[in-house]
């Protein structure tokens, strides 16, 4: 279950971004991101689905911090404040080419050091039996040189039409496949959240 923790004197749950990128008209991919933000919210956490294609920022011009302060444009002031606001963060990603979704991309690297010393973990799926599997270690890379811990544990979901129906929800064997695998991944996200937040309050890092 999550873990709860105290913020300026008062009783706070895990604080939880679930990043989904995809700006495609007929979405697959956010009934995994429904279905993990529902899923985490059961446990006890504070889960946010961020949606890049809602969210919209421009082709990368200038990273968030090379705005002068108060100069940012108002939907990456307010995406920024979540970030470092978040305990952690999910990305639940499509595959592209065995590449990553260009609109997830290219939110991720408008910011840097808010990403910093929080844990992330990553989702993948696709129309096929591989789940997205090569965007999916991709992403680890990449997450990991912007300073996040990524988890090792992960969930790979193919075929996701036959995994989960359109309104997020588990169907037949595969599904019940996709709560055994996202039970464990939650547990372990869960306790790298708790560990990298311990640690820095105890350094009392500003990111």
């Amino acid at each position: 279950m999550g873990r709860f923790h105290y913020r300026q004197g008062k009783v706070m749950s895990e604080r939880i971004l679930v990043f989904y990128g995809s700006y495609r008209s007929d979405r697959m991919g956010i009934r995994l991101a429904h279905y993990c933000v529902r899923t985490l919210q059961a446990r006890g956490v504070d889960a946010e689905l961020i949606d890049a294609k809602a969210v919209d920022l421009p082709m990368l011009d200038r990273m968030y911090k090379e705005y002068p302060k108060g100069q940012a444009p108002e939907a990456m002031e307010a995406l920024a404040g979540k970030i470092r606001g978040a305990d952690g963060f999910v990305f639940v990603t499509g595959e592209y080419n065995w590449g990553m979704q260009p609109g997830l991309k290219n939110l991720t690297d408008h910011f840097l050091e808010e990403w910093f010393w929080r844990p992330a973990g990553v989702l993948s799926y696709s129309a096929g039996r591989l789940g997205g599997a090569r965007a999916n270690v991709a992403w680890h890379g990449t997450l990991s040189e912007m300073g996040m811990v990524v988890i090792s544990s992960t969930v790979e979901v193919g075929p996701i039409a036959k995994t989960l129906d359109d309104q997020g929800q588990p169907v037949d064997a595969a599904g019940e496949s996709l709560e055994r695998s996202f039970a464990r991944f939650a547990d372990d996200l869960a306790w790298w959240t708790e560990a990298a937040r311990l640690q820095r309050e105890r350094r009392a890092t500003p990111y």
